[in-house]
């Protein structure tokens, strides 16, 4: 069996932290969970070493090697995850208003409560003030 050298570059360690690590989503694996994995398994000195680690992520971007979104990297030319579906949330319209429907950039206020299946209150408000479509609330709002 083939034995892959270890990453020696800091760039390469980044390579190495990003395929070492299954992506939570299709941007691929965010800059403090790969800034974590160099620190404690390939003893970079993230402390000491932050400029030259955000070079390299920079870097490793412009030689095309690595693929930014936001602040999360996957390695340019690897494939896409296959990543689990995404959880449905339920809704129920317990009392639906009778004025214009809303729309992205209207301030909304809403009453809400989230259940378990088993029925228990996981969080509730009774005015609940937010702007819609401005990412303030989490998807399905």
């Amino acid at each position: 069996k083939k034995s892959t050298p270890a990453p020696k570059t800091l760039l390469d360690k980044i390579i190495y932290a990003i395929r070492a690590q299954p992506p939570k989503n299709p941007n691929g694996v965010s800059r403090a969970a790969i800034t974590k994995y160099v620190q404690s398994e390939l003893d970079v000195d993230t402390k000491k070493g932050s400029a030259q680690l955000k070079n390299a992520f920079k870097k490793g971007v412009e030689k095309g090697k690595l693929t930014q979104t936001g602040q999360s990297f996957r390695v340019a030319g690897d494939p896409m995850p296959d990543l689990p579906e995404e959880a449905k949330i339920k809704t129920d319209d317990l009392k639906e208003g009778t004025g214009p429907a809303a729309e992205a950039g209207d301030t909304v206020v809403m009453e809400y409560e989230g259940k378990l299946d088993d029925g228990s209150v996981f969080d509730a408000a009774s005015t609940f003030e937010f702007t819609l479509g401005a990412g303030e609330v989490i998807k399905g709002w």
